[in-house]
């Protein structure tokens, strides 16, 4: 399993319109961040989100933690953390990288 920190920037472009009065950062900030971490093997590319699940909101300033199984056949899954809350998981595709 590996693992990757990101603490989301407060001034997030996102933030302003998602949502007034109370930013959260959206589901596809997350998926987005959990493509460009993934620890892909050499020759390998994401191709498609097979599965996404989102459970908390997650706050401006958050720090996440993405944790990545060993990719297989099927696939990648990540986990996305708050602490201990889990904020959203999921699956890529892979396939050879063009």
């Amino acid at each position: 399993m590996s693992e990757t920190r990101w603490t989301v920037p407060t001034d997030h472009p996102a933030f302003p319109g998602h949502f007034p009065g109370r930013p959260i950062l959206p589901g596809v900030v997350l998926i987005d961040a959990a493509m460009r971490f993934a620890p892909l093997a050499p020759g390998m590319a994401i191709r498609g989100l097979a599965s996404a699940k989102f459970f908390q909101p997650v706050p401006p300033g958050a720090e996440l933690v993405f944790r990545f199984a060993p990719a297989t056949a099927r696939g990648q899954s990540f986990e996305i953390r708050l602490g201990e809350l889990t904020v959203a998981s999921g699956s890529f595709t892979l396939g050879a990288a063009p």
